[in-house]
């Protein structure tokens, strides 16, 4: 494992997961607060009105931070805690909210006072609930809505922060019109897709807005999640296999691969995505696939989504092995995902664990949209336990981060231009719709009694990253 010593070394968190405090000092609904009220939507019935209590105890968790040794924190801005709205005759207008501004403004402050670069995500998920009932991502007047909020943001932080990330995990915000997250209701897939069009023409409309009111010069870019899929062997053919996977932009919604006439959306498709953000333009075999499905592209509009960016963010847990031929008994595009070997490792939220995502996966995003990346989120749930001792030992965190970022590193060997790797997360914390039945952060959490309790792997990162700067 080898990382040069201008390498970005960081920790992740979002608002909504962390900070609690969800009705104090002008703060508004936002729809994970509306969604978490409903009976059944979250796996042990809980919220994120307190969470980890960030919000009163921002000073106590940078000081963990600034222990543990990263030099970037990536955090996101609470819409609904910094902008509330009116409706005057039907039309919604924005209030600035200057307690939720001045909450940032002390733990920006407090971050670079103890050496650490803050990075900014603009959206993690926490929409304001009333903008939901105009339709929330549905509605294509959401990328002026947030291109506001964005301008906001800049103004006040840009003389002290330098880079942002626009949206988090695009797929995700679908899935809130699928059922699985906030706000909790499914559409048609032609919905789906004019969602995706209009995630894209706010990402676009949030980058114009940054720029145009940051007081210096500023690094944005979108953070993206996927499937970190690998070719099975390391054979031509399933590498070639692998590069088709890569190209695939529909899928059996029961499975990680194309079948032969199912043209269902794949929401984990990356190129869909970072084609139109990079190259201007959807990918063509969506027009052949999704054909009347497929958004109304106004005037404008691909220029507005491709407004230049500096990097691009990732987001990666697993993947999977991709294979040469066909699915047995399946007629498709002549690949196929492999099966996982019998007992393969998983996470304590059941996912695979897949280290080889690192690799080949950044190599192929790295030549083709010649961006700088960043990790922006990587890490495991695991059964953490405050054990006897007094002490939270994880070794299967330790194992999962550092078989990661070997692959990591052979990807940056063979020419992938990562820059930077943001663990997920710094703390334990409200993990959306599975509540707190999921740990994965570097810092064990009591809810009961908000005691932070550093973690073996919060140590054993710290000295990964000190052996990096010598």
């Amino acid at each position: 494992m080898n990382f040069n010593k201008d390498f970005i070394w960081g920790c992740a968190t979002s608002s909504y997961q962390i900070e609690g405090a969800a009705s104090e000092d002008g703060k508004i609904p936002s729809i994970w607060d509306v969604y978490a009220d409903e009976q059944g939507r979250i796996r042990d019935g809980k919220n994120g009105r307190i969470a980890c209590d960030h919000y009163h105890r921002y000073k106590e968790d940078v000081k963990l931070i600034k222990d543990l040794g990263v030099n970037a924190y990536r955090f996101s801005i609470s819409w609904p805690r910094c902008f509330s709205y009116t409706n005057e005759r039907g039309i919604l207008k924005p209030v600035i909210n200057e307690k939720g501004f001045d909450f940032y403004d002390r733990l920006i402050d407090e971050l670079l006072e103890n050496g650490i670069d803050p990075w900014i995500t603009l959206y993690h998920w926490d929409l304001p609930a009333i903008l939901e009932t105009q339709g929330g991502w549905r509605n294509r007047d959401i990328h002026n809505w947030i291109a506001d909020y964005s301008a906001e943001v800049a103004k006040r932080f840009s003389d002290r922060v330098t880079k942002f990330f626009t949206l988090n995990e695009m797929p995700c915000i679908i899935g809130g019109y699928m059922g699985w997250m906030a706000p909790g209701f499914q559409v048609s897939e032609k919905e789906h897709i004019n969602i995706v069009h209009n995630m894209l023409l706010s990402h676009g409309n949030m980058t114009k807005a940054v720029r145009a009111n940051a007081k210096q010069n500023v690094l944005i870019g979108c953070a993206q999640n996927g499937l970190g899929n690998y070719p099975a062997t390391d054979s031509k053919e399933d590498y070639d296999a692998f590069i088709k996977a890569m190209n695939c932009v529909e899928a059996n919604p029961q499975a990680y691969a194309p079948l032969e006439g199912s043209k269902c959306f794949d929401a984990n498709s990356l190129i869909y995505y970072l084609d139109a953000i990079h190259f201007g333009k959807y990918p063509e075999k969506a027009f052949e696939i999704f054909k009347d499905k497929m958004p109304e592209i106004k005037d404008g509009d691909m220029e507005l989504i491709s407004t230049p960016t500096d990097i691009q963010g990732i987001n990666i847990y697993e993947g999977r092995p991709i294979a040469a031929g066909s699915a047995p008994g399946v007629k498709d595009d002549g690949w196929h995902v492999a099966d996982f070997p019998c007992g393969m490792d998983i996470t304590g939220a059941k996912w695979p664990i897949t280290p080889k995502s690192m690799n080949y996966y950044f190599k192929f995003i790295s030549d083709r949209y010649k961006k700088p990346i960043y990790v922006s989120e990587n890490g495991m749930s695991n059964a953490d336990i405050v054990s006897r001792d007094g002490k939270c030992h994880d070794p299967q965190r330790i194992e999962f981060t550092e078989r990661y970022l070997e692959e990591l590193s052979k990807g940056i060997e063979s020419g992938a231009d990562v820059r930077g790797y943001f663990h997920w997360s710094l703390m334990d914390n409200m993990e959306w719709s599975n509540g707190y039945k999921e740990r994965f952060g570097l810092v064990h959490v009591d809810f009961e009694t908000q005691k932070r309790t550093p973690k073996d792997s919060y140590y054993w990162y710290k000295d990964l990253i000190n052996s990096f700067r010598k």
